[in-house]
């Protein structure tokens, strides 16, 4: 599926979400070691058993997504991760949190159902190993972005992983942040937008203006959106700031400005 976006007037085509033609068995990398290879098989297995074609189907229209679902709803695949991450503890240790990101590595890149790349995401979210998240994830978190290119990934990794990563090391992030917000890849630039949601007072407003000017004038719902909740989430903390952001740029999309100022 292609998608053509802009940026600042230039045209880029996109591929949003490439079509699964087949659905293959992933094999497990055979450099995994044995704890993450035994959870990956133990994820995929689970999801299986839990499936519900029927709600597959209905969730994979729902999404407007190539990659097929299991049907598994989120409370589900919520207590099946925990009780894996117990059955199958992992050691974060080494360069790119070690059997944790090894495993989330082989859950996202040999998906074929979207829940995998879910529980990829919640593994390295989760309270257990959220703190091996460090700079040295954000090629990885980029990898994510790109290849996950929908609302329901990227939201998640923009909000949690990055804005996260963004507040605790701002001198590392904020030039990488920056640079997503012209980046062709529209789903980088929304990350870029509403990659602060969580940050109230500690938001860098030099940064946010600057991401959501770079796209301003883009067409893309979800940049328009995403300018929007990220603008109406600011406001929560400072309201002034974001009416007189509002008033200072007539350009932005009636999309924009309306959930702007939804509370205001």
């Amino acid at each position: 599926m292609q998608r053509v976006s802009s940026v600042r007037g230039r045209s880029v085509r996109h591929v949003t979400d490439a079509p699964v033609t087949a659905t293959p068995t992933p094999a497990v990398p055979a450099p995994l070691a044995a704890a993450a290879a035994a959870l990956v098989e133990a994820v995929r297995t689970g999801l299986a058993q839990l499936g519900d074609p029927v709600a597959a189907a209905a969730m994979q229209r729902y999404m407007k997504s190539e990659m097929p679902f299991h049907g598994v709803p989120a409370p589900a695949r919520e207590t099946l991760l925990r009780r894996l991450l117990d059955e199958h503890p992992l050691d974060g240790s080494g360069p790119g949190g070690g059997e944790v990101g090894a495993a989330a590595d082989a859950l996202w890149d040999g998906a074929t159902r979207r829940e995998e790349r879910y529980l990829a995401s919640g593994l390295v979210g989760h309270r257990r190993y959220a703190r091996l998240v460090d700079v040295s994830w954000v090629p990885r978190l980029r990898h994510w972005i790109v290849t996950g290119a929908w609302w329901d990934h990227v939201d998640e990794i923009a909000s949690r992983r990055v804005g996260a990563l963004l507040r605790a090391h701002p001198a590392e992030l904020t030039p990488v942040v920056r640079a997503w917000s012209t980046d062709p890849d529209p789903w980088l630039r929304r990350t870029s937008i509403i990659c602060q949601l969580q940050a109230k007072g500690d938001t860098d407003l030099d940064l946010l203006t600057d991401a959501i000017e770079a796209s301003i004038d883009d067409r893309d719902f979800f940049l328009r959106k995403g300018i929007g909740w990220a603008l109406r989430q600011h406001a929560r903390t400072d309201p002034g700031w974001v009416r007189a952001f509002v008033d200072a740029h007539p350009q932005l999309s009636p999309l924009s400005r309306r959930e702007a100022l939804k509370r205001l």
